[in-house]
């Protein structure tokens, strides 16, 4: 399994379109056959900050949610909204509950 954690830094005036914006996002990739979780949260130290915490079925379905029309819509919009450049870390995941 490979999890994502997305941090997106947003500017504060428009932190409300960047909301929105991820909320579209996730109505498609809830159609993602190999995307298993995905949700979407605020940094309470920075509520600038949006965390997407992401669980892919593989690497393939990864690859699938990256090339979607619906992700690559979302990254054009999510240049308006962006305070800087998103940290994005994939993990391997070892285990779980």
């Amino acid at each position: 399994m490979i999890a994502v954690i997305a941090k997106i830094p947003v500017q504060e005036a428009k932190r409300d379109e960047a909301l929105a914006g991820v909320k579209e996002l996730m109505k498609g990739v809830a159609t993602e056959e190999g995307t298993l979780a995905y949700s979407l949260n605020i940094n309470k130290k920075d509520p600038n900050t949006l965390v997407i915490i992401e669980k892919y079925k593989d690497k393939e379905a990864l690859g699938v949610h990256s090339s979607t029309p619906h992700f690559k819509a979302f990254m054009e919009k999510a240049m308006t909204f962006a305070a800087g450049q998103p940290e994005i870390t994939v993990y391997e995941e070892v285990d779980s509950i």
